[in-house]
């Protein structure tokens, strides 16, 4: 009989030793040959006897050893993403061991048959489809890892996408910031509306804020002294105020965004206008005008405007509009005595206001110097309160008349206080009354000055009555004709640019109709132009007569010239506005048969106007345009070409007076330089000559002083040396 072993295994014990066997067997993907040697080494290990017991011990335990030193292994050299596969492959494996042990299980319940070592043909047949089924097993697990591989890939895959996707949408906003960023640098900047302070518009709304300004000025004071007038009209008042109040806030804000100017530039940056504006006194002025006082007219009632009286601090816009006012009108002179006769209304307006106010509190009709007893019917009316009050007013202001004479202390100190007011007021009424006349009349005055030392000048010199009356007629032509100003005095103050400019406008038409100044450079136009000088004649004037020499040339301006034979009368043309004449005798061209002299006489018919351009202020300014003057010459001498007025043979000779003229000053220039650098020489060597002088006389002083025993033991060194 065989020998059955009749020990009971546990379970557990044997599924455990047999599933790490399968896993090993498993990963090492042996056949089914080393299976089945594995099966008989394990059923010899499972035999009977302690020894069989003891080795199947060690042999598990070894297992263990064996797959945590493996486990080490792979986490000391694996990377994070390897030990998590290496996880879920022991994940796996527990599971077929799980399987392993409920086969295990079912099988071991005939423990005896099953490890018996002289198994039977049928127990070789079950080993058989275990093999198989452990195979089928085997072949899913193998299919659920590769599933389970498949899906970590996509895993990967999806992130590598999705990181691949975050790269694009970054490389997305990166290319959108720095478009953005494009677009913000091409935007321009926001520009804001600024108030030029020096435009039309800024006058315009200085007009608009005057005009509530003034009625603030006038009418408050007005309503709050005469209580009729703010009863009667309440509805009308709160308009007018509330539209002030308006334009008040307008005002300041427009004031916020006033310009100013820094380097010679506009600023139009809000942040400094704001901050400019804020550092101005009148800054606090306008926000004590703003301040909404009206509120404590709900509780004590509107009847007191009184509270209003914090819009006053707004004056300043007013004498602001009278200053540019001042400088825009053409009547300056008249708008300042307007000015200060406004002045004065306005003090005795709130002078007479303030009567009446003092009246109403000591009571009216108490004294002789208060206002009349308002009861009487004719003082109860409010027009005669107003002109009564005002007549006091004028009165004591201007010190021109009687006022009944005051009783009280107060009334006393007001009536002094008046008439200080009053003597300033009349100081300054004369004062500049008298400057604006004396501005008013100064020209006048100046005129007649001249007149009169021109009068003086010929009774001296015994000047016949002709003449001095064609002086006088002359005189009173200019003053009458409003051509008493000398331009170049009164342009003098004005830069350069603004003078050639005002010449321009004046005088560039009229010098563009010259035949010679034609297709000129504008710059040589404008040099001219500025030397242009008007000049008057008086009926019969001589401009130029025969054989005179041409000095300047003329343009008409206004007036009519005659071109006469030599006995005066006898006209032979006559020339009109912007005629002109001797511009060929002041270029001096070679070969004219003229030459510089006049070959016509001229004579004015009436009082003309002419402008004047010398021969020297010409070649001046052509001395810096060479081909321009090239130019003019040729036209010159065509033009007496056509009159035949021109030596052809003289023209065309070789030496030329103007070219030796040119030579000569260029030579003087050079001897000029040369002599300069010559007192130079001659400073320079007489200061070495000094110095040279001054060494020797040295040198001779020292050698006097030496001694013998000096000189010898000078030669003794020299010997010394020599040998």
């Amino acid at each position: 009989m065989p020998k059955v072993c009749t020990q009971r295994f546990s379970p557990s014990t044997m599924a455990t030793n047999t599933c790490e066997r399968d896993l090993k067997q498993i990963e090492s993907g042996e056949d089914r040959d080393h299976d089945e040697l594995a099966v008989s080494e394990r059923h010899f290990h499972t035999g009977t006897g302690a020894m069989a017991r003891v080795s199947s011990v060690v042999h598990s335990m070894q297992d263990w050893l064996s797959l945590g030193q493996e486990e080490e292994h792979c986490t000391s050299l694996m990377e994070q993403q390897q030990v998590e596969m290496i996880q879920e492959t022991r994940s796996t494996k527990a599971k077929r061991q799980s399987h392993h042990l409920r086969r295990r299980n079912h099988v071991s319940q005939w423990p005896l048959a099953t490890y018996n070592m002289n198994n039977c043909n049928n127990t070789d047949d079950k080993k058989d489809d275990k093999k198989e089924d452990v195979k089928k097993d085997d072949k899913k697990d193998e299919k659920k890892d590769e599933k389970k591989d498949e899906k970590k890939d996509e895993k990967k895959d999806e992130k590598k996408d999705e990181k691949k996707d975050e790269k694009k949408d970054d490389k997305k906003d990166d290319k959108k910031d720095d478009k953005k960023d494009d677009k913000k640098k091409e935007e321009p900047p926001k520009e804001y509306w600024v108030m030029d302070p020096s435009a039309d518009k800024y006058y315009h709304w200085l007009t608009v804020v005057a005009i509530p300004v003034f009625y603030n000025l006038m009418m408050l004071v007005t309503r709050a002294c005469f209580n009729e007038l703010q009863q009667n009209y309440t509805y009308l008042w709160i308009a007018l105020d509330y539209t002030s109040d308006v334009i008040y806030y307008i005002d300041t804000f427009v004031r916020s965004r006033t310009g100013f100017l820094e380097q010679g530039l506009l600023v139009k940056d809000i942040e400094k206008l704001k901050e400019h504006y804020k550092a101005t006194t009148q800054f606090k002025y306008d926000v004590i005008s703003m301040i909404p006082t009206d509120i404590v007219l709900l509780q004590i009632g509107y009847d007191n405007p009184e509270v209003r009286f914090n819009r006053l601090f707004k004056m300043a816009r007013l004498f602001e509009f009278f200053d540019r006012t001042e400088t825009r009108t053409n009547y300056p002179n008249i708008f300042r005595i307007s000015n200060l006769v406004l002045y004065i209304l306005i003090i005795i307006h709130w002078n007479a206001c303030i009567f009446f106010a003092i009246s109403k509190v000591l009571g009216f009709g108490s004294d002789t110097w208060v206002y009349p007893n308002i009861s009487h019917p004719e003082y109860g009316r409010l027009a005669r309160k107003y002109i009564y009050s005002l007549y006091w007013s004028t009165l004591t202001l201007t010190t021109i008349g009687e006022t009944p004479p005051p009783v009280r202390d107060i009334e006393y100190l007001f009536v002094v206080t008046d008439f200080l007011i009053g003597v300033l007021i009349f100081a300054t009424i004369v004062g500049n009354v008298g400057a604006m006349i004396t501005n008013m009349n100064a020209s006048r005055a100046e005129f007649q000055a001249k007149i009169d030392s021109i009068k003086q000048y010929m009774q001296f010199r015994k000047v016949t009555k002709d003449l001095e009356a064609r002086v006088v007629k002359w005189f009173d032509y200019l003053w009458t004709e409003n051509k008493t100003c000398d331009e170049k005095e009164v342009l003098k103050n004005l830069p350069d640019k603004l003078k050639a400019e005002i010449a321009i406008n004046v005088h560039m038409d009229t010098l563009r109709k010259v035949r010679i100044f034609q297709d000129c450079e504008v710059g040589l136009l404008i040099e001219l132009v500025l030397k242009l000088q008007p000049q008057v004649f008086s009926p019969g004037d001589y401009i130029c007569k025969k054989g005179d020499i041409g000095r300047e040339m003329y343009i008409i301006k206004e007036g009519k010239l005659a071109v006469v034979a030599d006995d005066g009368v006898t006209q032979f043309v006559v020339l009109s506005d912007g005629a002109y004449f001797g511009e060929i005798s002041i270029l001096g061209i070679k070969g004219s048969k003229a030459g510089n002299r006049r070959t016509a006489n001229i004579r004015s018919v009436g009082y003309s106007d002419l402008f004047a351009l010398s021969k020297d202020d010409l070649m001046e300014a052509l001395l810096e345009y060479p081909e321009t003057k090239k130019a003019i010459e040729e036209k010159g001498k065509a033009i007496l070409m056509k009159d035949n007025l021109i030596d052809m043979e003289a023209a065309n000779a070789v030496g030329d007076p103007k070219d030796m003229e040119e030579k000569i000053g260029l030579l003087e220039t050079n001897l000029e330089v040369m002599n300069v650098k010559l007192k130079k020489l001659m400073t320079d060597w007489t200061d070495s000559q000094c110095r040279l002088k001054q060494r020797i006389t040295n040198m001779e002083a020292r050698c006097r002083t030496l001694r013998e025993e000096d000189l010898s033991e000078v030669v003794a060194d020299k010997k010394e040396e020599k040998k």
